[in-house]
């Protein structure tokens, strides 16, 4: 590789050639809107290469991981709620849980989103679940539907956050050859949907009414139960956030901000403490110079609009990255609108075709759908790794998209109950692949000093097709397979979109 001279210094000072470059790239490296930033960023992966995996990534894997868990957990626990508490309280739009929950997650994406780019990371991380758990535990004493939705919303502001920054920090203490780890993390999704199911298969058939005419907070406490219970898991982790990882600011959004120094010694503290090496210094950085991103200069305040249309902007600083950025956002718009069309509702669905094969019973279809949920946790692990083959991320994510379009056309055809758990359970599976690789090649092609804001917008518009996905399955009827031929046609759509993405991570670093 050749050797980095910036601004007529030598970029690693001293050394004849970049001998602590592995063998890869970086992503950004050939973009070339900050020679200086982009020589730093360099510098600061070769050393988190030179460290290697540690104790500190295992612990960000497992605390992060928990984080995916809980944006499904929240997501899916108002879906399984829903019917019960709808039974007690009479309201007059039945899915308004569903839509209160996919506006507190957009609110949340972008709010913590562009907070992770303006004052760091390690806020948004420690904060972000603390919230989440207090409104989940309150969402089970809610005296009407009106306070539930509001509660529903907050909690689900407070989740929103954690896909955009559990990304973030994972990825940005992660070795080069241990990136395609950020795809297996998506399993921590299927399990937040495993834990949903075991609590509405636990609670739900044992302490529900079945008659709105008779049903009272007495005997339909079975909903509560599983808010209470969510709530109560979320908070012990959102405690192990704080006291077991002891998060430091990530290092690359210290150099964004010129904290050469602190940059330096958060990687050297990891080393020491893992007895790593890591001959990564301060003179390094310094020689190459300053960044021009002019951070300093848009406004006295972080939160000046300057600050943050800059973010904005450096979302579509080249042609390449510009083209990138806009097909990552409409993605998370495809998915959006697929993945709460049967997901989401997928309890309406197996409710329906449960009856059809004449098991009417809530015990079978809560069995079934935590079924379904478990299966869902192996997709992300299949897909880590294909990322890791020669296949890449692109084209998992098309060959994901496309085998999961023709499950969901072979949904339509199913006849007997064995072939609806089998089939569920499948595109549960296959759809996962897709959802699990976006989730991470989004995080990996996004310029650091702008992640946060770009993957937050990204899932910001996944939640407004969320949204979108609510007022489509009351006219359409989730009992009907109208949304699954809509889901089906909308995979199409993304395997031709991931085909065209202009950056391919595999073997190479993120920026």
């Amino acid at each position: 590789m050749d050797k980095k001279i910036v601004g007529g210094h030598d970029a690693e000072r001293g050394h004849d050639d970049d001998a602590l470059s592995f063998g890869k790239g970086d992503i950004l490296q050939l973009e070339h809107t900050d020679p200086v930033l982009n020589a730093k960023m360099h510098l600061i992966n070769n050393a988190i290469d030179e460290i290697g995996f540690t104790g500190y990534q295992g612990k960000l894997f497992v605390l992060n991981g928990f984080g995916y868990a809980v944006d499904s957990l929240i997501l899916l626990l108002q879906s399984v709620s829903n019917a019960q508490a709808a039974l007690e309280f009479s309201p007059s739009y039945l899915n308004g849980l569903t839509i209160a929950a996919y506006v507190g997650m957009l609110i949340g994406a972008l709010f913590w989103g562009i907070t992770a780019d303006i004052i760091g990371r390690k806020f948004a991380f420690n904060c972000s679940l603390l919230l989440c758990s207090i409104f989940t535990i309150a969402a089970g004493a809610s005296p009407n539907w009106e306070v539930l939705g509001l509660f529903v919303c907050l909690s689900a502001f407070g989740a929103g956050g954690n896909l955009v920054l559990d990304t973030a920090v994972f990825l940005e203490y992660l070795p080069s050859k241990d990136q395609w780890l950020l795809t297996l993390m998506a399993a921590w999704w299927g399990l937040g949907q495993l834990i949903a199911g075991f609590l509405a298969w636990g609670f739900l058939p044992n302490y529900s009414c079945s008659d709105a005419a008779t049903c009272t907070y007495k005997n339909n406490k079975g909903w509560r139960y599983v808010w209470y219970t969510a709530g109560a898991l979320v908070f012990l982790m959102s405690i192990a956030r704080v006291t077991v990882i002891r998060l430091k600011e990530t290092p690359k959004f210290l150099v964004g901000e010129g904290k050469d120094a602190e940059c330096v010694e958060t990687l050297q503290s990891i080393a020491q403490k893992y007895k790593r090496p890591c001959s990564l210094t301060l003179e390094q950085m310094q020689a190459c110079g300053t960044i021009s991103s002019g951070r300093s200069s848009e406004g006295k305040s972080k939160w000046a609009p300057g600050n943050i249309s800059m973010h904005l902007k450096g979302l579509f600083a080249t042609k390449r990255i510009g083209i990138s950025t806009a097909l990552i956002w409409i993605s998370w718009t495809l998915i959006g609108l697929a993945y709460p069309l049967y997901n989401v509702f997928l309890p309406s669905y197996l409710a329906s075709r449960g009856a059809e094969f004449g098991q009417t019973s809530a015990y079978y279809t809560w069995r079934n759908y935590t079924l379904v949920n478990f299966s869902g946790i192996w997709g992300p692990v299949l897909a880590g790794y294909m990322c890791a083959t020669r296949l890449g991320r692109k084209y998992t994510m098309v060959v994901g998209a496309l085998v999961t379009m023709a499950f969901f056309f072979a949904y339509t055809q199913v006849r007997t109950e064995v072939q609806n758990i089998v089939f569920t359970c499948v595109v549960n599976f296959t759809l996962n692949i897709y959802y699990g690789t976006l989730y991470a090649y989004t995080p990996e092609v996004l310029p650091s000093a702008h992640r946060g804001t770009g993957n937050g917008i990204a899932i910001g518009w996944n939640r407004v097709m969320g949204i979108l996905s609510a007022v489509i399955a009351t006219v359409a009827g989730t009992g009907t397979a109208v949304p699954i031929y809509i889901c089906a046609a909308l995979y199409i759509l993304m395997a031709g979109v991931a085909a065209l993405f202009p950056f391919e991570p595999y073997g190479k670093r993120s920026s």
